[in-house]
């Protein structure tokens, strides 16, 4: 995996060399700027996340023991040549340098557990299809043996938070400190979400500004299509996407719909403005995270860091501080989309489709953008505000976004990623273009319905209440 690619919100960091000190904003501006890539070169990663379950007791997954978390890494390792990621002592990831379909990427342990491949930079979805399937066949074959099953949705939904095992991972205890300073819902963003993201590139300062426009105001078109988390600790939460609503309240310093970026001035610079005043969570040093929880990243370019006073930061240090920002789409040295929640099988490359069709065709953008550009800001986040409950049937009245419902919006924004998909062109062995990725989606707009729909549905219906049922018919 290149390193421009890096890992997801929770990423894996490893001692080695440190990185050159930053001088000047500007060092922080350069390095953004150096992710841009010509179009022949632009990439799609893939992360995808998923909870493991003992399909005996459907209890969630500890970490120790004979058929717990690290066992269930360490099969991957003897079974299919994944080299390890070590803490200290403590294995906390994985990598593989290559597989059949290409260049492989990491799989990571999030704080509860949630088992995370963050993929390769791949060329097309038809590659990010094979990736995924590659992968939860490797999965699926070492946890059969571990009594290990796995569920695709957006919150754990029967496990309390207190039933949640914790992982040995250092950087999560600086996190868990912190996160009840600032929102209500931290923890349970951390040990019981679960999620799908796309990780998609730009060629320029306007191509970047373009597309987080578009992709911010479009996301929660996408929460509404991958709703899928109805439940919490076995009952119905009143939610389609409960996993987005908990992000209503994590930590609004460095969440949200950034309003700025729609405003005049909007590039790099704006962005690293943005970035140097979100609290930071921790330094990294000779293999320790030191918690300095709430201070500024401007605070430590100044030297004025407390906890490490006259020491300036290196570019590893701008480079980790971005990932702990969690906005709708975050910037790096590409754009990351965030608004789904997790989801098995055909739905993991349908969330890369859905986005890659809408921002990697030129007409396509085009359209989308046409689509959105006169939404004001309380507009935007009028229908992120709305969305978490009424998923698919959200009403967008009074918003002046000049459609009734989340269906028709989500219906057009459908109708131009499968324009820009089939202008790409490109085709699998079966004479397929990528736009069959998109067909899960389509359903859910053919039903008027998301998955959290249909969970609710069984519920109510042949379930009888039993929200248990889930991990039996939609465990895999």
């Amino acid at each position: 995996m290149s390193p421009e690619w890096g890992n997801a919100d929770m990423s894996t960091r490893e001692a080695g060399t440190a990185g050159d000190l930053v001088s000047s904003i500007n060092d922080l501006v350069d390095w953004i700027a150096a992710g841009e890539k010509q179009k022949s070169n632009w990439r799609i990663g893939t992360e995808h996340e998923k909870f493991p379950f003992r399909t005996g007791t459907l209890e969630p997954i500890p970490y120790e023991g004979p058929d717990g978390i690290q066992a269930l890494m360490k099969a991957l390792i003897v079974r299919f040549g994944w080299q390890p990621i070590l803490e200290g002592d403590t294995l906390i990831a994985l990598r593989r340098p290559g597989s059949e379909i290409g260049p492989a990427g990491t799989i990571s342990l999030e704080p509860g557990g949630q088992f995370e491949l963050s993929g390769a930079p791949l060329s097309n979805l038809h590659e990010t299809d094979a990736e995924t399937q590659e992968h939860l066949m490797q999965v699926l074959a070492c946890g059969e043996r571990l009594g290990i099953g796995f569920l695709g949705v957006g919150f754990a939904p029967t496990w309390k938070l207190a039933d949640v095992p914790r992982m040995p991972k250092r950087r999560y205890g600086v996190m868990t400190r912190y996160m009840p300073k600032v929102g209500s819902r931290g923890l349970d963003m951390m040990y019981r979400t679960a999620t799908i993201q796309v990780n998609l590139d730009f060629a320029s300062e306007t191509d970047m500004v373009r597309k987080l426009r578009v992709s911010l105001a479009l996301q929660p078109v996408a929460t509404a299509l991958f709703a899928s988390s109805p439940f919490t600790e076995g009952k119905p939460n009143g939610f389609k996407s409960m996993r987005s609503e908990v992000w209503r309240d994590t930590d609004r310093a460095r969440t949200g719909m950034l309003p700025f970026v729609f405003e005049a001035g909007m590039g790099y610079e704006r962005y690293v403005d943005y970035a140097l005043d979100v609290p930071m969570y921790f330094v990294y040093r000779d293999g320790e995270y030191i918690d300095v929880a709430g201070a500024s990243f401007r605070a430590f370019l100044d030297g004025k860091l407390a906890q490490l006073p006259g020491e300036r930061p290196t570019i590893d240090d701008w480079s980790d501080h971005l990932t702990t920002l969690f906005p709708e789409v975050r910037m790096k040295r590409f754009l990351e989309m965030r608004g789904a929640d997790s989801g098995c099988g055909e739905r993991i490359p349908a969330l890369s489709a859905f986005w890659v069709g809408l921002l990697y065709d030129d007409a396509a953008l085009d359209a989308a953008w046409d689509l959105v550009k006169d939404w004001t800001a309380e507009a935007r986040e009028g229908l992120r505000d709305r969305v978490p409950a009424g998923g698919m049937s959200t009403p967008l009245d009074g918003l002046g976004i000049g459609m009734a419902s989340m269906l028709e919006l989500a219906k057009e924004a459908l109708a131009i990623s499968s324009a820009g998909l089939a202008s790409r062109g490109i085709r699998r062995a079966d004479g397929e273009d990528e736009r069959a990725y998109l067909k899960p989606l389509e359903h859910v707009v053919a039903e008027r319905r998301s998955l959290a729909n249909e969970l609710l549905a069984n519920y109510h219906g042949r379930w009888q209440g039993r929200v248990e049922s889930i991990f039996e018919e939609y465990g895999f």
